[in-house]
């Protein structure tokens, strides 16, 4: 109840008047039943716009730092968060992983919809990278189609570092469901699941026509964080 007022009568409208959003294949995502929103990612922004121009109710998983901050920004930011459907989850690695994968998993089996960044990260750029594998093996495990998703423009009304979005027009282009029943019972299999995912990443970039780099993003961001250290001078820092 509380995700359908802020989303039909409080915060949607407002932003459909401001942004005015289009969409397309909109009619790829199942009407009923389990499936994951596999998205690329070029900005805070996709996690809002998504949710916002389809029909059904879907979550995505979010960094538990959105929800932990203090006063009433903290409050603020806690409330808009779940009121766009997004669940917090540890994204340190090694336990907190797995924890996230039955997060997702359980959303999954409520037959609901899941959103996910194969990235696993905002692009730096605006190319697309190099997918992780936990997507696949979500899907495998579960037994859902994958649609492929890609946002328009947000990095350009919101890039990253940028905390109030620009006025402009956002675009969602939705693909054909992907289905990978034929790889059941196969998620146990690392080279299975990184075929699964490369296959995700060319619908992906087949669909929005990014330019494409077989690295993860995270890579990408360490090594502009390095050369940007290195290029600031020591009294600079």
């Amino acid at each position: 109840m509380f995700y359908w007022l802020m989303k039909y009568i409080v915060i949607g409208p407002v932003l459909k008047a401001i942004f005015r959003p289009w969409i397309v294949g909109r009619r790829n995502i199942p009407a009923e039943g389990a499936a994951i929103l596999a998205s690329n990612h070029l900005s805070f922004a996709d996690s809002i716009f998504l949710p916002l121009m389809i029909d059904r109710p879907m979550a995505f998983l979010a960094k538990s730092d959105y929800f932990t901050g203090k006063g009433l920004k903290g409050w603020a930011t806690r409330i808009f968060f779940k009121a766009t459907g997004q669940i917090p989850i540890d994204r340190s690695g090694g336990k907190a992983s797995e924890a996230s994968l039955n997060t997702g998993l359980a959303v999954l089996g409520r037959n609901d919809l899941l959103g996910i960044y194969p990235e696993g990260t905002r692009s730096p750029d605006g190319k697309l990278y190099r997918g992780r594998t936990g997507l696949a093996r979500m899907a495998l495990e579960a037994r859902v189609p994958v649609v492929p998703v890609v946002m328009v423009d947000t990095d350009t009304i919101q890039p990253i570092g940028q905390r109030i979005p620009r006025i402009g027009r956002v675009g969602i282009v939705i693909g054909e469901p992907l289905d990978f029943s034929r790889f059941a019972g196969m998620e146990g299999d690392r080279y299975i699941l990184r075929s699964v995912t490369d296959e995700i990443m060319v619908a992906l970039q087949r669909l929005g026509e990014q330019e494409y780099e077989d690295v993860y993003a995270s890579t990408v961001k360490d090594r502009l964080a390095a050369a940007q250290a290195a290029a600031t001078p020591l009294s600079a820092r």
